[in-house]
């Protein structure tokens, strides 16, 4: 038997979730009118307008409930994506990698040299591969902030040709200064490379398709800025700390299990 306090507890209640119901119908007049039939709305819309005359906190938590339902929603579609594009993603023998060949854990890291952010990644990511020798990084160029981070992009990739990827990745990713060609030009010489060369194969069209190909993988996941990391099944925007880095794999290895 429900008593009167229930009782008044419940009106509430129901008052929420036919709220909730409603908001949850697709977006659109037009999908509400599908639903109901003009007198089934109607008696509707005179639930709503009474729930929310005597309690509007309602339309807040329904929102927050379908805030929540869209979140999780984002989540999944995010993981399926992952999903399609395993192969592109871990397993592209193309791509250039630091750290352990055969590492447990693969991280993929889009980035740009020219990003403030991820040059202050940069430390956290050389930290953790010290601290972790389970961890395989690769290394997905997407030069999004101008000309000369497809300049910076070309001669990265193109000094993967003389085995010296890691090394003018590192020298650039240090810079606190733009990468005009000239600059590009002094680190490659100083960390070896043969500058003649390398600037004949940035202008090479696999190298073009190799950033293009960095640029589409990024849009299919929803990647808009950089740094971003996938690891496992998480994709995380940002330069997380150290402890959070070492958080993700751990939770990567944990999924394997």
């Amino acid at each position: 038997m429900t008593s009167r306090d229930d009782a008044g507890a419940e009106a509430p209640r129901g008052r929420r979730a036919v709220l909730a119901a409603f908001l949850a119908l697709p977006a659109g007049a037009a999908s509400a009118q599908e639903v109901f039939s003009p007198a089934q709305r109607d008696a509707v819309m005179a639930i709503l307008r009474d729930a929310l005359r005597r309690d509007p906190s309602i339309l807040r938590d329904a929102l927050a409930a379908l805030e929540e339902s869209e979140a999780a929603e984002r989540v999944a579609a995010q993981r399926r994506a992952l999903a399609a594009e395993a192969d592109a993603l871990f397993r592209d023998p193309a791509d250039p990698f630091k750290g352990n060949p055969r590492g447990d854990v693969t991280l993929v890291e889009f980035f740009d040299v020219r990003c403030g952010y991820c040059r202050a990644f940069h430390p956290t990511v050389a930290e953790l591969l010290r601290r972790d020798r389970g961890v395989r990084v690769v290394l997905k160029d997407i030069p999004i902030l101008g000309p000369n981070s497809v300049l910076a992009a070309r001669a990265l990739l193109a000094a993967q040709r003389q085995n010296r990827y890691e090394a003018l990745y590192d020298a650039l990713l240090r810079l606190r200064t733009d990468t005009p060609e000239p600059v590009i030009q002094a680190e490659a010489r100083r960390v070896g490379l043969d500058w003649e060369r390398l600037r004949r194969d940035m202008d090479d069209a696999a190298v073009t398709r190799r950033i293009e190909a960095n640029l589409t993988l990024a849009r299919r996941l929803g990647i808009t800025g950089t740094p971003t990391t996938v690891v496992g099944d998480a994709i995380v925007v940002g330069a997380v700390d150290l402890a959070e880095l070492e958080r993700l794999v751990r939770a990567a290895r944990a999924s394997r299990d």
